[in-house]
């Protein structure tokens, strides 16, 4: 089953602290809150400085989508997520306190449950066609940067614009189609 998930259909949740807000895209099992997921991907807006939340048993991804970027700082060791690094792994029970670097920072994050699944997400540059490479049965597209982007299978056609997501969990083969655009794959493995 292939499942587009369009960006504009979703609205952000404030965080209680009031540094940003947090846009939950999809998670797994459907509807599961953030003490019952599997894995979970969201977009969220970074707007002041402090500490991220704590989620023992999580292994996170975070992959800078917009803005200067934000220091991450883990007490014995710091990480300026920026568009030359733009991308970290660490565990959710990892003390971090986030300082914001610009006015504001929107980032991509990945959970998984310890256990339960992993996950794998990398960047793809897409420049006219290309193909894409299946590593797990369910693979996630966002597309971080580009205004569109075109799936197409032996069976389905599927038009994506900027922060859309698509899920995929049949095994087939995918052809990618854009001009110019950035687009993270994300692989849930199950353990």
């Amino acid at each position: 089953m292939t499942q587009l998930i369009q960006y504009a259909s979703l609205r952000p949740a404030p965080w209680k602290n009031g540094g940003g807000s947090t846009t939950e895209i999809a998670v797994a099992p459907s509807g599961a809150n953030l003490d019952e997921f599997d894995w979970r991907i969201s977009l969220a807006t970074i707007t002041q400085s402090g500490p991220f939340s704590s989620f023992p048993g999580i292994d996170r991804s975070l992959a800078l989508v917009d803005g200067d970027g934000v220091l991450l700082d883990f007490g014995d060791e710091r990480f300026v997520l920026s568009p030359s690094e733009p991308l970290i792994e660490f565990a959710g029970e990892d003390e971090v306190h986030a300082t914001v670097t610009g006015a504001l920072t929107t980032d991509f994050n990945v959970m998984t449950r310890r256990g339960r699944c992993r996950h794998r997400l990398e960047p793809l540059l897409v420049r006219g066609s290309e193909e894409l490479k299946r590593r797990s049965t369910t693979t996630l597209l966002f597309l971080a940067e580009g205004e569109s982007l075109t799936l197409s299978s032996a069976r389905e056609r599927i038009a994506m614009v900027r922060y859309d997501v698509v899920v995929m969990e049949a095994e087939e083969a995918w052809t990618l189609e854009a001009s110019l655009a950035t687009v993270f794959v994300v692989d849930i493995i199950n353990n």
